[in-house]
């Protein structure tokens, strides 16, 4: 009998665990534009991301917080847990939210360390002033006109992580070579 053509063998699965980049800095740092441009890498190489924007999820997930201290914790927690559950299932989870305080940071880090998720920590770092100008949402322009308070980096504290896995000064180079830096990173850790 005959076999009829061979059926083609599919290349070896090139397999990634997923992982959770979480991309922290001050508005209009670039956070979102980086994760979106990985995003697009990513799936153009057929993988599987996500981006969790914290401002889409702060009007769904976390509606109803405030911006105090505790509401903000809340919502960095939130969003670790959403994160962590994607990423555990083969997703490449980016992650921009400002996430202002080290230990909110660090328990999102911690839920995925006992979870055996891996956890990346990028520091998109921009100088208030520059953010300021690029003011994508026009929030810097609010706090200047006395309509919001709170700004974070302006008259709210942000923390600075003292040791990132990946620090982007994002006011020093294109949008696609901060994507490449965190896609050379993923790659370095196994993860892409």
């Amino acid at each position: 009998m005959d076999p009829g053509p061979e059926e083609p063998v599919p290349p070896p699965c090139t397999c990634y665990p997923g992982s959770t980049v979480w991309l922290t800095g001050l508005p209009s740092s670039g956070k979102t534009s980086i994760a979106r441009a990985v995003a697009g890498l990513l799936a153009r190489d057929g993988r599987r991301a996500e981006v969790l924007d914290g401002d889409e999820l702060r009007r769904t997930l976390s509606a109803g917080l405030g911006f105090s201290r505790a509401d903000r914790h809340r919502n960095v927690e939130r969003i670790g847990h959403a994160a962590q559950v994607l990423a555990r299932n083969g997703i490449t989870v980016l992650v921009p939210v400002i996430a202002p305080y080290a230990d909110s940071r660090e328990l999102v880090r911690a839920l995925h360390r006992e979870r055996r998720t891996a956890f990346l920590e990028v520091h998109v770092a921009a100088p208030v002033d520059v953010c300021a100008t690029r003011d994508v949402k026009g929030l810097y322009a609010r706090r200047a006109a006395g309509e919001i308070s709170g700004l974070t980096g302006v008259d709210d504290p942000y923390e600075e992580p003292l040791a990132p896995d990946l620090r982007i000064e994002s006011h020093t180079e294109p949008v696609d070579r901060s994507a490449a830096s965190v896609l050379a990173l993923l790659a370095e850790r196994g993860l892409a």
